[in-house]
């Protein structure tokens, strides 16, 4: 129908297809002349939403079909937030001091795992994470402590994040590995008793407990995680590419396959 674009426009430009899915700039500038209600009176404005009511009643189906391209809309301006974020905080993300690196630190390609000790999805691919680092060791791991789920969640993460200031290498790994693949609620009590049987210092490891760097690690990984979109656990970064979820280690795979691709004829961090 001629009259559906203009239905559909008006609606955009009025709101009738739902506050929550507001556009953006971008979009309101992408926006037809029709669709602008800058220099529109009341009375027209009156009119505008009559005909469009009127226009939903009888097909209703013009509002589904509105939501479905605001909504696409809206993924794809979060896309490309998304990219602008990853290649402005891309030093950030995969050599920032404050991480935990583990596997090959020498890697050709770098595997980043978002993750909480509490993420039951977590720990089903912990074992296929190792399964990668033990089946390529030019795999280069970079863990980020995003405790998400509960205070627990939170408090592992403070003491993984204040062992990482005095063990690293395969001994943090064994820390890692006991913890996220452990029965039971992950939290400070748990996570102390995991840094003990792995020979931390306690002393150093408790007073290490309050220290800013623990904190300022842990604001590092929500800031990133903020500006990457990324809002559960476990999410992966290969590359260039967000996966999201336990997505199963043959996907994983090919991820990296790509990644390292591309790394292998592009300059930059990898």
């Amino acid at each position: 129908m001629a009259f559906r674009p203009l239905v559909l426009a008006c609606i955009a430009a009025i709101g009738l297809a739902g506050a929550a899915l507001a556009p953006s700039r971008a979009q309101q500038a992408a926006q037809p002349p029709a669709a602008s209600t800058a220099n529109v009176s009341a009375d027209e404005r009156g009119r505008i939403e009559a005909i469009v009511r009127e226009y939903l009643l009888r097909n209703p189906e013009v509002l589904q079909e509105a939501l479905v391209e605001l909504e696409k809309r809206q993924a794809q301006a979060e896309e490309r937030s998304r990219a602008t974020a990853f290649q402005a905080n891309r030093e950030l993300l995969y050599r920032s001091p404050n991480q935990v690196v583990l596997g090959n630190p020498q890697g050709d390609v770098t595997l980043v795992e978002f993750f909480d000790y509490n993420c039951g999805f977590c720990k089903r691919a912990l074992a296929e994470t190792l399964d990668l680092l033990r089946a390529d060791p030019r795999i280069r791991l970079v863990l980020k402590d995003f405790p998400v789920l509960s205070q627990g969640s939170v408090e592992a993460a403070q003491v993984a994040v204040a062992l990482k200031m005095q063990i690293q290498g395969p001994k943090y790994m064994e820390f890692h590995t006991k913890l996220l693949g452990g029965r039971g609620q992950a939290d400070r009590a748990r996570a102390l008793d995991v840094a003990r049987e792995v020979g931390a210092d306690m002393t150093r490891l408790q007073r290490d407990l309050g220290s800013a760097q623990v904190r300022d690690t842990l604001a590092e990984n929500a800031r990133l995680a903020e500006l990457l979109r990324i809002n559960g656990t476990p999410t992966y970064i290969v590359g260039d590419e967000v996966v999201v979820g336990a997505v199963g280690i043959d996907k994983l795979r090919e991820n990296i396959v790509r990644a390292r691709a591309t790394c292998a004829v592009q300059v930059g961090v990898c």
